[in-house]
C-alpha cells in the first residue's frame, strides 16, 4: 500500500512541490531501492566516507532493515527519508517495545524542508500501528536543532545521559561485534505518556541500529 500523504510542502513556495509515500517495505521495488541508495550516498557522503559505506550496491539500509518508510519527492527525485521498524529493546531492565526511527536525511540542497515534515507524516502512521513509543539516537550535535524542531512542539522529548549499545550490521564484520554509544535519545510519546518511558542510563538494541 502506497500513499500520497500531500502534493506539496507549506514554506517552499521557491521550490517544487515535495509529496510524501508512505511505502512498506515489500513494497518497494529494485528501481526504489537503487534510487534511495543514490540518496543515502549523496547525503551521507559530504559527513564522511565511512557513513555512505553501507548504501553501496544498491543497498538502501544501513544496519537493519526498516519495516516501513516516509519518502518525499519532488521534481529531482528523493528529497527526504525517514524509515521506522518495530522492535523490543531493553530499557535498564525493561523490556520494551518501540517504534525506532532511523534512516533520516534531507537532500542537501533541501536543508529548509526540516525533519518536522517528515515527522507530520510517520506521527499518525506510528499511532495507527499501536506502538507505545517512537524511539530513535541522535549525535548530540544535533540538540538544539531537534529542541527547536520536534521537543519545543511537543513531538518528542530528548534524552541525555543514556548509552545505547547495538550489534554491528554486515558490512562492518571486520570490526568489534558490538558498539556503545554516548547519544541523545529521542523519544515520541504514542501510545503512552512520556512518564512511563522507563529509566535507565543503558540501553539495549540486541540488534543493529536501524
Amino acid at each position: 500500500m502506497n500513499i500520497v500523504v500531500s502534493s506539496s510542502t507549506a514554506g517552499l513556495s521557491m521550490r517544487s512541490p515535495v509529496r510524501w509515500r508512505v511505502a512498506w517495505e515489500n513494497e518497494l521495488r529494485l528501481a526504489d531501492h537503487i534510487e534511495l541508495s543514490d540518496f543515502f550516498r549523496k547525503t551521507y557522503g559530504p559527513t564522511g566516507e565511512f557513513n555512505a559505506k553501507p548504501f553501496g550496491d544498491h543497498r538502501s539500509w544501513a544496519g537493519a532493515r526498516p519495516e516501513l518508510r516516509v519518502i518525499g519527492y519532488d521534481a529531482r527525485g528523493v528529497a527526504a527519508h525517514i524509515g521506522a521498524l518495530r522492535r523490543f529493546i531493553k530499557v535498564g531492565d525493561v523490556d520494551l517495545l518501540v517504534a525506532e526511527l532511523g534512516l533520516y536525511g534531507v537532500r542537501p540542497d533541501l536543508e529548509g524542508l526540516g525533519i518536522t515534515h517528515s515527522m507530520r507524516v510517520m506521527y499518525p502512521v506510528l499511532q495507527k500501528l499501536g506502538v507505545p513509543f517512537g524511539f530513535g539516537a541522535v549525535r548530540h550535535a544535533l540538540k538544539e536543532h531537534l529542541t527547536r524542531l520536534l521537543a519545543r512542539r511537543g513531538l518528542a522529548t530528548i534524552i541525555s545521559g543514556v548509552r545505547v549499545r547495538s550489534t554491528l550490521p554486515d558490512v562492518y564484520l571486520n570490526l568489534s561485534p558490538t558498539r556503545v554509544e554516548d547519544v541523545l535519545v529521542l523519544v515520541l510519546p504514542i501510545g503512552r505518556p512520556i512518564s512511563e518511558w522507563p529509566t535507565g542510563t543503558v540501553i539495549d538494541r540486541n540488534g543493529p541500529e536501524l
